[in-house]
């Protein structure tokens, strides 16, 4: 799967609704496996760790708030081995215009009460 296609967007599309879900419900995070595996069940071959999986959780944050006033969707993926978000998201996170402020544990604990007060509302 290659971004920029058909087949990429679809896929993205169904990353951020399977985020916005768990965002609404409670925002608990999940593996990379288990997006995978979800997706897979929607017929999209992502791997967990390799492939078009970075740029679909980027693209998910990027597509659901462009000017940084929500937050980030792909705070919700995290690494089976350690139970945090990749170095990818943090690095999303602080560059502009999502500009989060903290040590990781400060930001990525803000970011995912912010999806739950967020998502629970719609």
């Amino acid at each position: 799967m290659q971004k920029d296609t058909l087949e990429y967007e679809h896929a993205l599309v169904a990353v951020i609704e399977i985020l916005r879900a768990r965002a609404r419900g409670g925002a608990t995070p999940l593996q990379y496996g288990e997006l995978s595996a979800e997706l897979a069940q929607l017929g999209y071959h992502v791997p967990a760790h390799e492939g078009p999986m970075p740029y679909l959780l980027e693209d998910a944050s990027v597509r659901e708030s462009p000017d940084g006033s929500l937050p980030l969707l792909s705070a919700l993926v995290v690494l089976k081995d350690t139970g945090w978000p990749s170095s990818g998201f943090f690095k999303l996170a602080r560059r502009a215009p999502y500009a989060r402020s903290g040590d990781n544990m400060v930001l990525w604990t803000r970011e995912l009460k912010d999806l739950a007060a967020n998502y629970g509302r719609r």
